[in-house]
């Protein structure tokens, strides 16, 4: 075989190596198909609904439909299934949008990929999972952007904080992990995370460990300062810290026989110094803070593996939120990190500006909307007060017409009880 031949064997393996693969890719324009790429879990009878939907606000109506969460205070349990893969020796790429358009106060936005193994009808909150990815928020204390790892049938989260964004618009998730047991965080096509799976995350015990067998030497001395051993005590420190009052006297009316012997109140001594201690000198002795030897932990056994899975087949939405609303959409899962830069610019990028723009437009109207109502509840109100201010006075002129007609009954009445009078005499 020539040189040539080798070479251009060598390049078409490279080729075939730097190939983009996409395993899955969800983007729901096909109106009411996804029903049948999707499965629901039976685990439980009382699972939350997805709906698709584009949301009250959107870039696009068409191309922003996604599954939305559409009831409060559920479980939700939905997957869909791909061709199975491992990312040996190859980049894994996990990419979506989430929209919590509702506000949300609790709930997760997060996805979970799961070995090909599981069974979809049965999948819950304990299934065993490969990667969970995602937005957390709970509260104003939990707002977290979730990188979970099952490695050797254990759980391991990292051990760095990731914030996620907590407002109603849309937002891109992306996470890679490379062969070489590096990783990155994406969150709008931008890093903010990224490092080495062995350092941020306890997949593996530690390297060195502090040598059980070392001790501290009984004369090492670590204190940096000591009492000055030349210093005394002055012979005029001590000094009561309280003392009758010097300014106090004995009440005129106070009877011992009756009140007892008359003692002044204490009083805080001005004198009072507190207790003496002699100031302190470095020392010469000092040896440093002792520390503790280190050595090769024998339980540590490194792993050029830790990012490889056998088996991955599954996505899942495993969540539970208490106000429903989000929209999760834009699924992809690929090994060309570039490749899924371009879908995020060429979907979520899009329409991201309109989306924001049709947001605040919604808002000013309400902004006017709600002027305009609170404008009539004033007219309305001063209208009433104005009714009622008139019906007032009408009342009163009543009463002061009402007035004299009751003088003249009585001057009447009067009347005829001296004609009466007259008569009778």
């Amino acid at each position: 075989m020539t040189t040539l031949s080798l070479i251009l064997m060598a390049v078409s393996a490279a080729s075939v190596l730097a190939e983009s693969t996409v395993h899955f890719r969800e983007q729901f324009e096909d109106s009411d198909g996804w029903k049948s790429r999707w499965v629901e879990s039976k685990h439980k009878s009382d699972y939350g609904k997805f709906v698709l939907s584009a949301g009250k606000f959107y870039g696009d109506v068409e191309k922003d439909k996604g599954l939305q969460t559409s009831q409060d205070a559920r479980f939700y349990a939905l997957s869909a299934r791909f061709d199975d893969f491992s990312n040996k020796g190859q980049p894994l790429v996990i990419q979506f949008t989430v929209k919590h358009e509702q506000s949300i106060d609790c709930g997760g936005g997060y996805i979970k990929l799961f070995p090909s193994e599981l069974n979809q009808e049965n999948m819950h909150g304990d299934s065993v999972y490969n990667i969970m990815f995602g937005p957390d928020i709970c509260g104003p204390g939990t707002k977290k952007v979730h990188v979970i790892f099952n490695y050797k049938g254990k759980n391991h989260l990292i051990n760095k904080d990731i914030r996620c964004k907590d407002d109603e618009y849309s937002h891109l998730y992306t996470l890679i992990v490379n062969p070489d047991n590096t990783y990155e965080v994406k969150i709008d096509n931008k890093k903010v995370e990224s490092g080495n799976l062995e350092d941020d995350w306890d997949f593996l015990p530690p390297k060195k460990i502090k040598d059980p067998e070392a001790k501290k030497p009984e004369d090492w001395d670590d204190r940096e300062k000591i009492p000055d051993p030349d210093d005394k005590k002055p012979e005029d420190w001590d000094k009561p810290e309280n003392i009758p009052d010097p300014d106090a006297k004995k009440p005129d009316d106070w009877d011992e026989e009756m009140d007892g012997e008359w003692e002044p109140p204490m009083v805080t001594n001005p004198d009072y110094k507190g207790e003496w201690k002699p100031r302190e000198i470095d020392n010469p002795a000092y040896k440093g803070k002792w520390v503790h030897p280190e050595i090769d932990n024998p339980e540590y056994t490194a792993d050029s593996e830790i990012y490889k899975y056998s088996s991955i087949g599954v996505i899942g939405l495993d969540l539970w939120q208490v106000k429903s609303g989000t929209i999760f959409d834009n699924f992809l899962i690929t090994n060309d990190p570039k490749l899924a830069e371009e879908v995020g610019d060429d979907t979520w990028g899009k329409t991201k500006d309109a989306e924001r723009k049709m947001k605040e437009a919604q808002e000013e109207e309400d902004r006017k909307n709600r002027e305009e109502e609170d404008k009539r509840r004033e007219e309305a109100k001063e209208e009433d007060e104005e009714e009622e201010e008139k019906e007032e006075e009408e009342e009163e002129e009543e009463e002061e017409g009402e007035e004299p007609e009751e003088e003249e009954e009585e001057e009447e009445e009067d009347e005829g009880t001296d004609s009466k009078l007259k008569e009778e005499l």
